[in-house]
């Protein structure tokens, strides 16, 4: 896609709001980076809408804001202007707003205090949060299995989880079903499996989408710490992406 105005606020939104995703999408082909510059802004905006107030209404207005957006290119209609708003209508598919609604509609559990109901209800926040957005990003890059590239969704979303327990637990949230040092690193464990899984069907997965991918292979070193000394996630002590990761970014995979 051409770069324009609206792209260069996007890149620099998800440069100051998700530094791995910037650095991720600055390791995709030139022509496409702007796709996902896009998409991360958006996910930036629609992240951040339940925390920049205290208003429970006011943050399901900004929430109701992106959904209407979503509405508006899933059918198809005239796409009102926005520095985001206006370039994802021009990358993403009717069938990607659909997806990107549920991601949306799932973010309305950040806005109040109630925990999950059980583990499938965290599974399907985890899924269509991180689920749907990498599933998204890899599609705007190439063809890929949905499979693999969801496991690797669940496998970065569940690091990016682990690593927001202690502000989600200092704003009052219940971001744990089973918050004892067992059930931590259970948690990690299943965020491992689902990388393993993901890595497996990786023939299935065009070499093209690994920008997209690659918070999951980001996501590893927490995920192992967090399994072998799970209390180091209370503690806010998970360490950042590192060597793997920078070593599997310039090799191209995953």
């Amino acid at each position: 896609m051409n770069w324009s105005d609206d792209l260069t606020a996007c890149a620099a939104l998800v440069e100051r709001g998700d530094p791995l995703r910037f650095r991720t999408a600055m390791m995709a082909p030139v022509a496409q980076r702007g796709a996902l510059f896009a998409l991360y802004a958006f996910n930036v905006e629609v992240s951040r809408a339940p925390w920049v107030t205290s208003e429970a209404m006011i943050a399901e207005m900004r929430l109701q804001w992106w959904r209407d957006v979503l509405e508006e290119i899933a059918e198809g209609k005239t796409v009102r202007r926005h520095e985001v708003a206006t370039p994802l209508s021009q990358v993403i598919t009717p069938e990607h707003a659909r997806l990107l609604d549920e991601l949306v509609a799932a973010r309305r559990w950040d806005i109040y205090r109630d925990p999950f109901e059980d583990e499938a209800d965290l599974e399907r926040y985890i899924n269509q949060t991180s689920g749907h957005l990498m599933w998204v990003g890899a599609t705007l890059l190439g063809q890929a299995a949905e499979a693999p590239v969801r496991r690797a969704g669940y496998s970065a979303g569940i690091g990016a989880w682990l690593r927001a327990i202690p502000a989600l637990e200092e704003a009052g949230r219940v971001p744990l079903l089973d918050g004892t040092p067992a059930g931590v690193a259970a948690l990690a464990k299943g965020g491992l499996s689902a990388l393993n899984e993901a890595r497996k069907g990786r023939a299935s997965i065009a070499r093209a989408c690994a920008p997209a991918l690659f918070p999951a292979t980001a996501a590893e070193p927490a995920l192992k710490q967090a399994r072998n000394h799970p209390q180091s996630v209370v503690e806010g002590q998970l360490p950042d992406a590192g060597l793997p990761f920078t070593v599997c970014a310039a090799l191209g995979r995953w």
